[in-house]
C-alpha cells in the first residue's frame, strides 16, 4: 500500500485485539486505525491509551451498538472483527453491505445459518472476508503441506489428529465466556476450527459428514467428584483460590487487570471464574470421525485437561506415512502467580521444552527426519507474524495460506456437524446442516 493510508476499524477490544491494533499502529506509514468499538467503554479506553502511547493518531471510539454509525462516520476500508464469536456475523454482514473488506478472527461464526448468510452477502458485495487461521502460517505446517502436495506419501488415504490442551491453557476456556456454547459454539467450533482448517488446507478438500462423541468429563461440576474444586465462584478476593493451580490471578497481570478486572464495573463480565463452577455448557473431551469429499477420512480427538500441551498428526498414504509430533507450551502465562509473587503449581512454565519431530516413512526405506529450522514456540509457532505480513504488508503467500470465507465455513462445518452428531448420536451430513 502506498499514498493514502489504508483505513481500519476494529470491533471487539479484548486481549486478542491487541495483536491487530499493534500491527496497524506499527505500520503508520501505510495504515491507520480510524475506529474502535466495544460494548465495554473501559476496555475501549485501554486500547485508546495504547494507541496514544505509541504516538499514532487517536481512533474514534464507539459503542458496538453504534457500529453502523461508525462505518458511516469513519469510512474504513477494512473492518477487523475480534469480538465474541457468536456476534461475528453481525459486523461482517454490516461491513459487506457497504462493500468493505473484513478480517475476521476464527471461527467465522458459530451457526450454519449465519455462515450461509455471510457467504450470500459476500457474493453480493465488492468486499471480501479473510479468516485469520494463523496455524496455516506455522513453518512446520507449511512443510507438511509441501510434502503432501509433492506426493511424498502418494495418495492420501486417512489422517489421524490428536490435540492436547494442558491444564493451564485448556482450563482457560472454562473460566471465561467460551464456557457457554451459545457464545463460542464449544471447543469443536472455537478451538478445533483451527485443526479442521489445517486438515482441509493440507488435503485441499472439504468435510461432508461427521460422527462424534463428546462430554464434559473434567471441568464444570466434575471438580466435586475429582476433588479439584475449591468451592469458590471466582479467584479474585477468594482465599481458597490463593494456591489453586486452576485459578487465574488477574491482579498479578497488568494486561489482564486493565482489560478485565478493572473493566468489570461496566458490564459485570467475570474473566476469572472457577473452572469447576456450575453452568458450563461445552465439552472438554471430544472425538470425531470426519469424511471428506476427496474420499479421505479423519480421526480427530481434542482433550482439554492434559498434563502436557501439543499434538500428533499422521497421514497414511499409498507410498508411506508422514508423522508430526509437537510439544508446545507457548500458551503458558508467566504472569500467573500466587499472592506472594511466586509461580504457583500448575501455572509456571512446564519442565519440557517446546520441540517437534517431523518424520517421513516411505515404504521399504529408512524413515527420514525433516528439519524445518529452529522451532519457534511463541506466536503460534511464528505463524502470527507471518500472517500479519500477508494481511498488512502484502507479503508473498507461496503456500496459499490466506483463508477465505468459504474456508471459514468448511472449518466451521466439521465442528457444527460434530456437535450435532454428539447430540443426535447419529452421523450428520454437512449438506443437511445448510439445507436448514
Amino acid at each position: 500500500m502506498s499514498g493514502t493510508p489504508h483505513r481500519y476499524a476494529l470491533v471487539g477490544t479484548g486481549s486478542r485485539a491487541t495483536m491487530y491494533v499493534d500491527a496497524v499502529v506499527e505500520r503508520s506509514d501505510k495504515a491507520r486505525l480510524v475506529a474502535l468499538a466495544d460494548t465495554n467503554p473501559h476496555r475501549l479506553g485501554v486500547h485508546l491509551a495504547a494507541v496514544e502511547e505509541a504516538g499514532a493518531p487517536a481512533p474514534a471510539a464507539y459503542d458496538a451498538a453504534d457500529f453502523e454509525r461508525l462505518l458511516d462516520e469513519t469510512r474504513p476500508d477494512t473492518v477487523i472483527v475480534t469480538c465474541v464469536d457468536a456476534y461475528h456475523h453481525e459486523y461482517i454482514l454490516a461491513a459487506l453491505a457497504r462493500d468493505l473488506d473484513v478480517i475476521c478472527e476464527k471461527p467465522l461464526t458459530t451457526t450454519a445459518e449465519h455462515a450461509a448468510e455471510i457467504l450470500a452477502a459476500e457474493e453480493r458485495s465488492a468486499g471480501k472476508v479473510t479468516v485469520t487461521f494463523n496455524y496455516r502460517y506455522n513453518p512446520l505446517h507449511e512443510k507438511v503441506a509441501e510434502l503432501l502436495r509433492e506426493g511424498s506419501i502418494g495418495e492420501i488415504v486417512s489422517v489421524g489428529f490428536d490435540w492436547l490442551l494442558d491444564t493451564r491453557h485448556g482450563a482457560d476456556y472454562f473460566r471465561r465466556w467460551h464456557r457457554l456454547a451459545e457464545r463460542s459454539g464449544g471447543l469443536l467450533v472455537h478451538k478445533s476450527g483451527h485443526h479442521f482448517d489445517l486438515v482441509n488446507w493440507w488435503l485441499d478438500a472439504a468435510p461432508i459428514q461427521a460422527f462424534a462423541k463428546g462430554k464434559l468429563a473434567f471441568y464444570g461440576e466434575n471438580g466435586k467428584r475429582t476433588g479439584h474444586d475449591r468451592g469458590y465462584a471466582r479467584a479474585a478476593g477468594s482465599p481458597s483460590a490463593a494456591d489453586d493451580p486452576f485459578a487465574l490471578h488477574m491482579a498479578e497481570s497488568e494486561t489482564l487487570k486493565k482489560l478485565y478486572l478493572d473493566a468489570e464495573a461496566e458490564d459485570g463480565y467475570i474473566r476469572d471464574q472457577n473452572v469447576f463452577a456450575p453452568g458450563t455448557t461445552i465439552y472438554d473431551d471430544m472425538m470425531a470421525l470426519v469424511d471428506y469429499d476427496s474420499g479421505v477420512t479423519l480421526s480427530y480427538r481434542l482433550t482439554a485437561y492434559s498434563p502436557w500441551e501439543g499434538y500428533r498428526v499422521h497421514f497414511n498414504g499409498t507410498q508411506g506415512r508422514l508423522e508430526l509430533l509437537v510439544v508446545e507450551n507457548d500458551h503458558v502465562n508467566p504472569a500467573l502467580k500466587g499472592p506472594n509473587g511466586a509461580s504457583i503449581h500448575g501455572t509456571h512454565a512446564a519442565p519440557e521444552e517446546g520441540w517437534y519431530e517431523l518424520t517421513l516413512h516411505p515404504f521399504w526405506t529408512k524413515p527420514t527426519k525433516i528439519d524445518v529450522g529452529e522451532y519457534q514456540r511463541k506466536g503460534h509457532g511464528g505463524g502470527d507474524q507471518r500472517m500479519l505480513g500477508v494481511l498488512f504488508d502484502g507479503a508473498t503467500d507461496p503456500h496459499d495460506r490466506s483463508a477465505t470465507a468459504r474456508d471459514g465455513v468448511n472449518a466451521l462445518a466439521a465442528g457444527l456437524a460434530s456437535n450435532e452428531s454428539i447430540a443426535s448420536r447419529q452421523a450428520v451430513a454437512v449438506a443437511d446442516l445448510f439445507k436448514r
